[in-house]
């Protein structure tokens, strides 16, 4: 089984991770992200299939690719392990901006402090 699908639709790129996320596929994942097209706007990771997520998926999910520093990140369909692990990071550090991150997860009404 491959660790991730990519599926680009317009400026809109969606890769669903199959599997965990961690420090042993961190560089794929990563590179996947880097790698996408430069017109890419919008970044959608889809973590149904990712059940487990250290504290690498923190690394993937917030830092930004040197080559598209202002792509849109969201995350969809996350599990309670990563959910978890998102909402412990914010209330350790409230500057993540849980609420951009997780738009079909918190509603829109969120102050973006």
């Amino acid at each position: 089984m491959r660790l991730f699908t990519l599926r680009i639709a317009g400026e809109a790129a969606h890769i669903a991770v199959h599997g965990e996320i961690d420090y042993e596929t961190l560089p794929t994942l990563r590179a996947a992200a880097d790698d996408l097209p430069p017109d890419v706007a919008e970044l959608v990771w889809d973590l149904r299939d990712a059940h487990f997520m250290d504290v690498a998926g923190l690394h993937l999910l917030f830092e930004q690719p040197h080559r598209a520093p202002a792509r849109k990140t969201t995350v969809t369909n996350l599990a309670p392990q990563p959910l978890r692990l998102l909402l412990l990071a914010a209330e350790v550090n409230p500057g993540f901006e849980l609420a951009r991150l997780l738009p079909d997860t918190f509603p829109a009404t969120l102050p973006d402090d």
